[in-house]
């Protein structure tokens, strides 16, 4: 089993389209958005505003030794950290909130969109990266909402407020200060640079992790079936190796760049320091005051904290763009059977037809081929052929898993896509071959947490379907956790439960896929019985194996390679000699062998 590799490249931080349809996201918290860019904007100004607070108590009440000026001074100071404390409680919380409700949102959209999706669409795409989707790729785009772009504006207003302080100080002060800048940015940007490549790396392997993972552990009976353990460990071991690849180089970029950063800032306040030292000491020519100089360290602190900080919130938010287009590539995704009908009969009789339908899950690979037959309320029509003739194919078109290419398929002589997809799906009663339990009560997987079934009306179909005794003899009885894919359950009791779920419903058409072809003779035998009742006034369709269990059907429609070959009873094909004879032939041999 190989997990296709997904290849995630970096996104543009100005991807306006992207921005755009964020914003729709947005939109329902409009207030408390245009709140938090005040916020941002208060603790820009905010910041700036203590060093020159501070030059000023320097230069005046301390250097003319005016305690009361001081005093005066010193609680405007505290005033002002007060304030910025507040602002930035504010800020942290609306922003963290507003990322939260955001993202709550994205995740209950993208859900409800997968949910919409055809089963083709599921059939093509890794579950495991389905999962990235929905979980890690939203995530992230928490932290972009609650820390890199509030962050990154705070940033840059409290640049763009700082070099407004300072040139109005001292221009020439303010040159030296600057003077390792360049060298900043070019570090910056060949850090950026690099941590989005390892950024990329990180979440290309986050994303092959999921996908092998979930389908490895869900396909693990296979592994462990063909003694592949140990191929499979090293594969895993590999992929793994290359996240762990990823991780350390984007470690290693940090480790090295803030340290340089740290260099270029302490090199620009020692060049700030030497230079207005000796303005200081010709402070009559050069105009430059000690409180001035302490503020200018103050403010070349506070300058270069947030460049650094940008390059790291700059990924962030590319990474955000990343997650943000997967995300919305996935919304985009139009495979879904449209819902389009409204037609909802009080009551379905179950008259079924099918005319001239052709189908193909891929375009150029017709699975059936102008298939024609009716089925009347009550009447039981059983589609046998070899594996891959069709037959399952026919009862997804049915259910409008999938949409036919040309011909009709009706329901009580009116085309199914005319109904409501919902009511359409209410009124069919489907038991898989493959019964899938979720981990959860058998109640829950008897009535999927539909609160218009009671408990009373579970008993009575699962009296009818014989799975009573067999529930209430285990521990809490409706309210046993199966475990994931009802593990704890065998094979006959998980296809019980099943029948039961298709029960409950009280559907008008019945179909059972290859329903009993898993379970022992002994529980066959048990719910043959049930099957018949389950039948008795519904249309059922049933696809079996075992030819032995079909006999009484009205008719049985014999297929191969997607068509029709023969149609009759059974008594009636084993006269034709044909297909059927052949297939019963067969059987009769391997169980009489």
């Amino acid at each position: 089993m190989k997990v296709k590799k997904e290849d995630i490249k970096s996104g543009n931080i100005i991807d306006t389209n992207v921005l755009k349809r964020l914003y729709q996201f947005v939109k329902p918290y409009n207030r408390r958005f245009y709140f938090l860019v005040f916020l941002t904007l208060a603790l820009a100004v905010l910041a700036p505003l203590r060093p020159f607070v501070i030059q000023k108590a320097i230069d005046q009440p301390i250097a003319q030794n005016d305690f009361q000026g001081l005093v005066s001074m010193t609680f405007i100071l505290v005033g002002l950290l007060i304030m910025q404390a507040i602002v930035q409680y504010g800020h942290t919380y609306i922003s963290g909130w507003l990322g939260q409700y955001i993202i709550r949102d994205i995740r209950l959209k993208l859900y409800r969109h997968l949910l919409s999706l055809r089963l083709k669409f599921f059939d093509k795409t890794p579950i495991g990266r389905l999962v990235t989707r929905n979980v890690s790729d939203v995530e992230t785009l928490s932290d972009v909402f609650s820390q890199g772009l509030a962050g990154m504006i705070g940033d840059i207003l409290q640049i763009l407020f700082i070099l407004i302080m300072m040139f109005a100080m001292s221009w020439k002060l303010t040159l030296v200060s600057l003077a390792t800048l360049p060298l900043l940015f070019l570090s910056t940007y060949i850090f950026k640079e690099k941590v989005k490549v390892a950024f990329n790396e990180v979440r290309n392997a986050v994303s092959n992790l999921n996908s092998f993972v979930q389908e490895h552990v869900t396909g693990m009976a296979i592994v462990q079936i063909f003694t592949a353990e140990k191929r499979e460990y090293e594969a895993f071991k590999k992929i793994n190796n290359e996240h762990k690849k990823a991780n350390i180089r984007s470690v290693l970029y940090y480790s090295v760049y803030f340290p340089v950063a740290e260099v270029i800032q302490a090199t620009g306040i020692g060049l700030l320091v030497w230079y207005g030292s000796k303005g200081v000491i010709n402070q009559a020519e050069s105009g430059i005051t000690l409180g001035m100089l302490i503020a200018f360290i103050l403010y070349i602190q506070m300058f270069f904290r947030p460049i650094r900080l940008i390059a790291d919130r700059f990924n962030t938010l590319q990474m955000g763009i990343v997650s943000s287009s997967r995300i919305l590539n996935l919304l985009d995704n139009k495979e879904y059977i449209p819902n389009n009908g409204s037609y909802k009969p009080h009551e379905v009789h179950g008259d079924v037809s099918f005319k001239n339908v052709h189908f193909a899950y891929n375009e150029d690979e017709k699975v059936l081929k102008n298939i024609s037959f009716e089925v009347k309320r009550g009447e039981t029509v059983a589609l046998v052929g070899a594996t891959g003739a069709g037959k399952s194919s026919v009862i997804n078109l049915l259910s409008r898993f999938y949409d036919i290419q040309t011909g009709n398929i009706s329901l009580d002589g009116v085309d199914i896509k005319e109904y409501d997809l919902d009511h359409l799906r209410s009124n069919i009663g489907v038991v898989l071959q493959d019964v899938f339990l979720f981990s959860d009560t058998i109640l829950y997987n008897i009535t999927l947490g539909n609160p218009n079934i009671s408990l009373q009306q579970v008993k009575e179909a699962a009296e009818m379907v014989g799975a009573r005794k067999f529930i209430e003899r285990l521990p809490d009885a409706y309210h046993y956790n199966v475990m994931e894919r009802g593990a704890t359950l065998s094979v006959g009791q998980r296809q019980l439960i099943s029948f039961v779920r298709a029960m409950v419903y009280n559907p008008k058409i019945i179909v059972l896929d290859e329903a009993t072809s898993s379970v022992d003779t002994e529980t066959e035998e048990m719910i043959q019985s049930a099957i018949e009742k389950m039948m008795k006034g519904r249309t059922s369709i049933v696809i079996a194996h075992r030819l032995s269990t079909i006999k009484k059907a009205n008719k049985i429609m014999v297929m191969d390679k997607g068509e029709i070959k023969e149609v009759g009873t059974h008594d009636q094909l084993l006269a034709k000699e044909g297909f059927y004879t052949q297939l019963y032939n067969m059987q009769y041999k391997e169980v009489s062998g």
